[in-house]
């Protein structure tokens, strides 16, 4: 008996010391992090953060501790990336390391893991590999996406000579445009611009991605944990999500139904009958097609829509860039055909508007999250595995070492004195490293084709003077939100 006592004390006792040097060896891999602004128990650093300007937030704190520091989200610890050279050298020369994917809290109440957005480790990579060869199928295949853009581009015309010069919020004008190209890939089809389902998802794409943009959202990513079993307006955003993957939960179901494994008609198909080959057993097509084709149904929207959106603002604001844009379009492509893809190389100052559109822009300004995925030595620090990275993109797209006037908006950012578009390694929109957004492609397409047959067709008016425009957003958080204005198409 006295034994058997023993002999659980000293089980006991190395059990706790076990733990207890667990404990440490993790509170010394912490201490090895960047520096940062002591954080309060619970509510982390909420009270040096402006939940209304996040990104001006961290870019202040950046000012204080340097471009690579630690800052708490409530109880989440982030390490937060400013400037080039600081995102380039994480995502880029340290590309496998920051290759995990972050949380996102109020698309997390959804996808939990799933999807090729949100996904981590082995299913990342073979929903992206699966993801990118099924659009090259389908984007460039039977009809080529830019002969899809274009159909959509007159739809879009014509829809605009309908409102007969009266003054309009383009919103939903350019969303149902932007997302009849995606929605052909995905569900192999396009709406009807009137269709009630359609305007609904669009309704819900913009209210959940707005939400994300919000004070309220902020805290939301702060507090999650507790804030999704609380009323209030993030469940106003988490009922549209699930109101977006019951469409596309139908539409999968739809394409069960009717699918014929040699004649694949959409994204959808390809990846049912992708997985017919590899679990031939399966019955439920499961979370993963769901969400990823949610993934790209609203990436695909709310993104270009909202840079146009944001572009047309910009224009007002600018008549004489506008006036340029108008001369270069009317000297290489005339009035007689649709603008084409491939002359953008004879547009360089267009080419040059439509980039600072995007870098001014900064639709997703903290970037999507990033976790590493192993102990990771970063500069001087070490990010043990699973720390949680915000590469500040906006700050790249606003590092004064690539542009001279990094708050204005100012096409020259893109132009070399003699007239040639000029890049720059600091255009990060798309993001970089091993999860850039593989829709870039698609969506340097659509800014170009659908800004220019718009610009060719028409003539952009406010109901204020250019003076009185403000084209500060009216959202800052996860996403950018311009702010809303209502603008008259003059035929030209």
């Amino acid at each position: 008996m006295l034994a058997s006592g023993l002999l659980l004390v000293a089980l006991l006792t190395c059990l706790t010391v076990m733990a207890l040097m667990s404990v440490w060896r993790q509170r010394k891999l912490w201490e090895k992090l960047p520096p940062g602004p002591t954080p309060l128990p619970f509510i982390g650093n909420y009270l040096q953060l402006n939940t209304q300007q996040m990104s001006d937030s961290f870019m202040k704190i950046g000012e204080r501790y340097g471009p690579v520091f630690t800052v708490h989200l409530g109880p989440r610890r982030i390490v937060v990336l400013c400037g080039h050279e600081a995102v380039k050298e994480a995502l880029v020369d340290q590309a496998e390391e920051f290759s995990g994917r972050g949380a996102q809290a109020t698309f997390d109440w959804l996808f939990k893991g799933y999807g090729v957005t949100f996904s981590n480790g082995e299913r990342a990579k073979q929903l992206r590999r699966f993801s990118i060869i099924t659009l090259r199928d389908f984007g460039m295949g039977k009809r080529g996406i830019e002969e899809r853009i274009q159909e959509e581009a007159g739809f879009l015309i014509e829809a605009i000579r309908g409102t007969g010069g009266a003054f309009i919020d383009p919103t939903f004008f350019l969303s149902r445009t932007v997302s009849n190209v995606i929605s052909s890939i995905v569900f192999g089809d396009r709406f009807d611009y009137e269709d009630k389902e359609f305007l609904s998802l669009l309704s819900m794409m913009l209210g959940s991605f707005q939400f994300t943009a919000t004070s309220m959202g902020q805290i939301c990513e702060m507090f999650h944990s507790v804030m999704k079993h609380l009323p209030g307006p993030q469940q106003q955003a988490f009922k549209e999500l699930q109101g977006l993957e019951d469409f596309i939960a139908k539409k999968v179901e739809q394409n069960q139904r009717t699918l014929d494994p040699n004649s694949p008609r959409d994204f959808i198909d390809s990846f049912l009958i992708r997985m017919q080959e590899v679990h031939p057993r399966q019955v439920q097509p499961g979370k993963n097609l769901v969400l990823t084709t949610l993934n790209l149904f609203f990436a695909g929207t709310e993104t270009v829509s909202t840079t146009l959106r944001y572009g047309f603002l910009l224009l007002m604001k600018h008549p004489d860039v506008e006036a340029k844009v108008h001369e270069e379009i009317d000297r290489v492509i005339g009035k007689n055909r649709q603008p084409k893809f491939e002359d953008r190389a004879k547009m360089p100052y267009t080419e040059a508007v439509i980039h600072e559109i995007q870098r001014f822009g900064d639709i997703i300004p903290m970037g999507l999250a990033r976790r590493v995925t192993k102990d990771t030595r970063f500069r001087e620090f070490l990010l043990p595995k699973g720390t949680e990275v915000f590469p500040m993109l906006g700050s790249v797209l606003r590092d004064p070492k690539f542009f001279s006037n990094p708050r204005d908006f100012h096409p020259q950012h893109f132009r070399m004195r003699i007239g040639q578009f000029k890049k720059s390694d600091a255009f990060v929109p798309f993001s970089i490293g091993k999860r850039y957004c593989f829709g870039e492609g698609l969506a340097r397409m659509e800014l170009f084709l659908f800004l220019t047959n718009i610009l060719q067709n028409f003539r952009f008016k406010s109901p204020q003077l250019p003076r009185d425009i403000d084209v500060s957003p009216k959202l800052v958080g996860f996403a950018t939100i311009p702010r809303n204005y209502t603008m008259s198409f003059q035929p030209r």
